[in-house]
């Protein structure tokens, strides 16, 4: 898969709202009412991880779950994080 480029990553983080672009990588965080909601969300999004076969970097703590998005085989941001981006914004419901 090909990499990005920063103008094209910065193009279409626009659209991911709480998204960030930086170190190679998209990062963002949620904070959930409890710690059975994030879990609950980070199952949901394992799912769709297995079926893109792309997984995150990710940590919770309680009620917290953070994601940092790259693709290792490319060095960097590829299509690839975008539709995970994407189907994790369509799990946790992420408002514009």
């Amino acid at each position: 898969m090909k990499k990005l480029t920063d103008q094209e990553i910065e193009k279409r983080i626009e659209n991911l709202p709480d998204w960030d672009f930086y170190d190679d990588a998209l990062h963002t965080d949620f904070e959930f009412d409890n710690f059975k909601d994030c879990m609950s969300a980070m199952n949901r999004i394992a799912f769709e991880c297995e079926a893109l076969n792309h997984h995150p970097e990710w940590t919770n703590v309680y009620n917290t779950l953070d994601i940092t998005l790259t693709t290792h085989d490319a060095d960097g941001v590829t299509e690839l994080d975008f539709k995970l981006a994407e189907a994790i914004n369509k799990i946790v419901e992420v408002e514009d």
